[in-house]
């Protein structure tokens, strides 16, 4: 994702009002009796039954682990609601199919829609076209590009990914000389990758006895983890730590180390997958650690449609509104606090 500044959403017409830009919860600061008080503000959203809201979901096509737990997570959210009915697209990766699903959902007259695009440049248009219905936007993870066809963007922090990455690798190696570090990427023509390049690259940069040494890109599978670990391993006698972008393809890799017989070196991993999480607690391999993309960002954008809906700021800010731009913090996974994150894994 596209490391982002400060972005307003903009609305359009009638969405203002859908957002809670109108603020009905506000009071005037006269006491009945003429003393002054403390302005009330907008109710925060929460747990208890409000108005009722139905959230359009159009959600890509679970042909990933990731991908599958964004979409459950959505619909598990939603199911805790009493007040919140979710119209659910069937997920696809073709970007015109895409496009009629969230027309027919527009034209359904959803009250807030949840997007995550399969091509955040392709959807803008229809993003557009929804906030000009009075339809306000959720966009999740991939970005439409123009911040007037979101109300609102949800996402993972791919920089900060990297960055999290090689300050753990550092802090474990921080006291060798000459140490060596090899990375293990996602696909090269994304720019979400290009950032948890970066980010790696960038912390690295804190500890001047670390070299890194190799990288090689795969494309989040299996099948490409495993190959491309082996030509990693095989150029490499020596190294110290591994850092790989991708928890699915970190199966495939985790595959090539086994059967290559190494041990000598310390992995992180990337995402949050079950299977990784379960390694990092059996602690009886190389696998100690993975920097959090939650799937859980999926969850947050229905709440956050929910309280769009609703009118309704966030507990336990102070403004009337939900934010325009959430990005969710990629927290190191270990051992020492495994057992926390592990109901949020996925398969």
């Amino acid at each position: 994702m596209t490391n982002l500044t400060s972005r307003r959403g903009l609305l359009f017409g009638a969405a203002a009002v859908s957002a809670g830009a109108v603020l009905t919860g506000c009071t005037s600061n006269e006491t009945d009796d003429g003393g002054d008080k403390a302005a009330d503000t907008q109710p925060a959203a929460d747990d208890k039954p409000g108005k009722p809201v139905t959230i359009g979901y159009a959600g890509p096509q679970a042909d990933h682990g990731w991908l599958n737990a964004v979409n459950d997570q959505a619909q598990k959210r939603a199911e805790k609601y009493s007040d919140v009915t979710l119209e659910v697209t069937e997920g696809s990766n073709d970007t015109a199919q895409q496009i009629g699903q969230i027309e027919t959902l527009i034209n359904k007259k959803v009250d807030v829609l949840v997007v995550l695009p399969a091509d955040g440049k392709a959807l803008t248009q229809v993003g557009l076209k929804a906030m000009r219905a009075g339809i306000p936007v959720v966009n999740l993870d991939r970005i439409f590009n123009s911040p007037q066809a979101y109300r609102c963007w949800v996402g993972g922090d791919n920089y900060g990914m990297g960055l999290n990455a090689a300050h753990y690798i550092g802090e474990k190696l921080k006291d060798k000389q000459g140490a060596k570090v090899i990375e293990l990427a996602g696909l090269d023509n994304l720019e979400l990758t290009q950032q948890r390049t970066k980010g790696f690259d960038d912390g690295l940069k804190n500890y001047p006895n670390i070299q890194k040494v190799a990288r090689q890109a795969a494309e989040f599978t299996v099948e490409s983890g495993q190959a491309k670990m082996s030509q990693l391993l095989q150029a490499q006698s020596q190294f110290d730590a591994l850092w790989n972008h991708d928890d699915d393809q970190g199966v495939g890799a985790l595959r090539a180390i086994e059967q290559a017989g190494r041990d000598d070196f310390l992995m992180v991993g990337g995402a949050g997958a079950l299977t990784a999480f379960q390694a990092i607690k059996a602690d009886s391999g190389v696998l100690k650690a993975t920097v959090l993309y939650p799937p859980t960002m999926a969850a947050s954008a229905i709440d956050l449609a929910r309280a769009l809906g609703q009118g309704k700021g966030i507990s336990g800010l102070a403004e009337f509104e939900i934010p325009s731009t959430v990005t969710c913090y990629s927290a190191v996974v270990d051992k020492g606090n495994v057992d926390q994150y592990m109901s949020t894994g996925f398969k």
